[in-house]
């Protein structure tokens, strides 16, 4: 049967306006948000970022490895959620990112062991990175290196633990066939991925660029 009309009602945008300014952000936040755009990098909305506090919060999360740091966003947005005796990993190539980071969360009184950047490709450093150790790992890369990665960050992932992926809509092009791009093919082809992956169980949220998460299911023994 053929359905002209979707079977749920679709945001408005006065609702998305509503969703995304739901959860403030703080100072700290909003200035690393204003230096993220004056470098051109792409960082989660509020909406996203208080998503991923909450994920965070509901894991009980100790440990978390985010590739891609951007100026600090993300970091600020979990590190509200992380135990007190947790520490946050952030992997970024790009040294002024972390130049940046590291103001921004100094401005915002983040204690120092509280957060490790580590510079350089994540393809070489998450391999040294300690089996089922972490609570949440984070992807915020560009789509061509989205696939490279799964296999290595589930390594890291407790069992229960949460994958997630930021921006995974590419500016609203995922779900329009006629997009035929190569970033978002690649995203388009790596959303499939992790659907069909029975290690997994993932959703799609509509909050900001789009966020993928899933769940590492625990292994039956």
């Amino acid at each position: 049967m053929y359905v002209d009309e979707p079977l749920w009602p679709v945001p408005s945008e006065a609702t998305w306006d509503f969703a995304e300014a739901y959860c403030p952000e703080t100072d700290a936040i909003v200035q690393a948000r204003q230096r993220a755009d004056e470098l051109g990098v792409t960082a989660v909305s509020p909406g996203a970022g208080a998503a991923l506090r909450m994920l965070t919060a509901m894991t009980h999360a100790r440990n978390v490895v985010e590739i891609g740091t951007g100026t600090g966003v993300t970091a600020l947005w979990m590190l509200q959620a992380l135990r007190d005796d947790g520490q946050f990993t952030s992997i970024d190539v790009e040294g002024e990112h972390h130049r940046i980071a590291r103001e921004m969360l100094a401005a915002a009184d983040v204690p120092q062991g509280r957060v490790r950047l580590i510079a350089g490709r994540p393809g070489e450093i998450l391999p040294r990175l300690q089996d089922g150790a972490y609570d949440v790992v984070l992807l915020n890369v560009e789509p061509a290196a989205l696939n490279p990665m799964l296999d290595l960050a589930l390594r890291l992932l407790r069992p229960g633990g949460i994958f997630a992926v930021s921006n995974i809509f590419g500016n609203n092009k995922l779900g329009d066939p006629a997009q035929r791009d190569p970033a978002t093919v690649a995203r388009r082809l790596f959303v499939h991925r992790v659907a069909e992956d029975p290690r997994l169980l993932p959703a799609l949220l509509a909050a900001g660029d789009g966020l993928l998460v899933s769940v590492l299911v625990p292994t039956e023994t």
